[in-house]
This record gives structure tokens, C-alpha cells and sequence, in this order.
């Protein structure tokens, strides 16, 4: 079972290839503000220095949260979107151990089917003008 680990809660963003519960690669950059133009490059890179293509992946695992508004809302948008396009389970952790509960939780057979962030407080946005 090839899993995607994703982890965008913060400036360091996070991703990692697994095989089962074995880390086969695992890369941490500084995003920041480029979240959105990094992402999907990084995974892109990731799977080929490792001999994969995002039809091998067999589910995704993302960070819930708490954190960053924009870049947990990125890190979602991507992995949902992978999740749903290449038609794999997607679930959604917390907590230092995030990446061993959510592989287990696939490996159980478990899909969130669309995993939603949690920011730890409430979320400001401008409200609509009428």
C-alpha cells in the first residue's frame, strides 16, 4: 500500500511516501507563502526520485490541525483533490503520532472520502457584502 503524507499547518511544509508503515522518503521545506506553487511540485519530485506515479498511490493521509487558516485550507484542497481524482481514501489525523493513526486507519479500510481541517479557533473571513 503506497501512502501520501501531507502536513501543511505551519511554514515548514511536510510531505512523505510510505509503503505500509515503512517511510520510504520524507522531505520538510520552507513554504511560507508558497505553499500553493511548491505542493504540487514537491509531491510530483518525491514520487519520481522514488520510482512512483500518483496512479501508485493507494491513499492519503493529512494533518488536521491545529493551524494555519490558508495553509491547512492548501494542504486539504490538494490532497482532496488527489484523493478524489485518483480515487483513493483519504483521513485526516492529529497529534504527534497523525502519521501512524491515519495509515492505520487506511489500512483498516477507512475514507473520510473528503477530510476537512480543524483550525483550533474560529475562522475569520470577510462576510459577504449584500
Amino acid at each position: 500500500m503506497i501512502l501520501l503524507t501531507i502536513r501543511t499547518d505551519k511554514p515548514e511544509a511536510e510531505i512523505g511516501l510510505y509503503d505500509d508503515v515503512e517511510r520510504v522518503a520524507y522531505e520538510v521545506w520552507q513554504a511560507h507563502r508558497e505553499l500553493a506553487e511548491t505542493l504540487h511540485g514537491k509531491i510530483q519530485r518525491l514520487l519520481e526520485d522514488n520510482g512512483q506515479t500518483l496512479q501508485n498511490l493507494d491513499g492519503i493521509v493529512g494533518f488536521k490541525g491545529p493551524g494555519s487558516f490558508t495553509g491547512l485550507r492548501i494542504g486539504f484542497t490538494v490532497a482532496n483533490a488527489l484523493s478524489y481524482a485518483l480515487g483513493v481514501p483519504i483521513v485526516s489525523e492529529v497529534g504527534d503520532d497523525w502519521r501512524e493513526k491515519g495509515i492505520s486507519r487506511l489500512q483498516n479500510g477507512e475514507n473520510e472520502k473528503v477530510a476537512m481541517p480543524e483550525y483550533g479557533a474560529d475562522v475569520h473571513i470577510t462576510k459577504p457584502k449584500h
